[in-house]
């Protein structure tokens, strides 16, 4: 199996991560979500095979027509959800922020579901964990010994469900399936720059 390199950028909106994930072997490049792409750019060892988006309100989507304009054949991966949120400024709140804003070119968006397995480098695959409750898109991806929570799961923080489409139950017992995913696991959440080990046996 590669070794897998994790690089984390810290975008200018609401403090939201980037993650850009390369292989040992030269096999390119991914993206678990994406704001600002500047500093990006330089850590991509193309091809840039696509963004895994761990949700899709707009800091952690805003970049991704700039994005597509440098690497054109990427593929963006979310749920059917999400997919309807990337296409909708209302329901991706970047309406509300006085930057309208949807994916250019709908064709690259490819829709991904519960259970969902998505091959990455060469023995490296991202599987994928529907974890609701912040909002129906929310998508937690096991990759190797990393899981990214985006805000589904922050340590430390209290899930916030006051948006639309938040669900205070939903996102406890998404809270509960996270924290089974991550024993032995490091988290690499949607804002912040800790990326801990969860705690072994956690009460919730």
């Amino acid at each position: 199996m590669n070794l897998i390199t994790i690089k984390r950028i810290e975008n200018t909106m609401f403090s939201s991560n980037t993650w850009v994930l390369t292989a040992s072997g030269g096999e390119g490049t991914w993206l678990v979500d994406c704001g600002d792409v500047e500093p990006v750019l330089p850590l991509i060892a193309a091809p840039l095979h696509g963004v895994l988006l761990t949700h899709a309100h707009f800091d952690h989507i805003y970049g991704l027509n700039t994005l597509l304009t440098h690497y054109p054949n990427a593929t963006i991966y979310t749920n059917a959800w999400g997919r309807e949120m990337l296409l909708d400024e209302y329901k991706n709140l970047s309406a509300y922020h006085d930057s309208p804003f949807t994916v250019s070119r709908q064709t690259r968006i490819s829709v991904v579901d519960d259970g969902d397995i998505l091959p990455l480098f060469g023995g490296v695959q991202a599987r994928v964990h529907a974890t609701p409750g912040h909002n129906p898109s929310c998508l937690t991806l096991a990759v190797g010994d990393n899981l990214f929570t985006g805000d589904a799961y922050i340590p430390g923080v209290k899930v916030v469900t006051i948006l639309p489409d938040g669900d205070k139950q939903l996102a406890a017992a998404s809270i509960g399936t996270i924290k089974r995913l991550a024993q032995g696991r490091i988290i690499c959440p949607g804002h912040g720059n800790e990326t801990p080990f969860c705690e072994h046996n956690p009460t919730m």
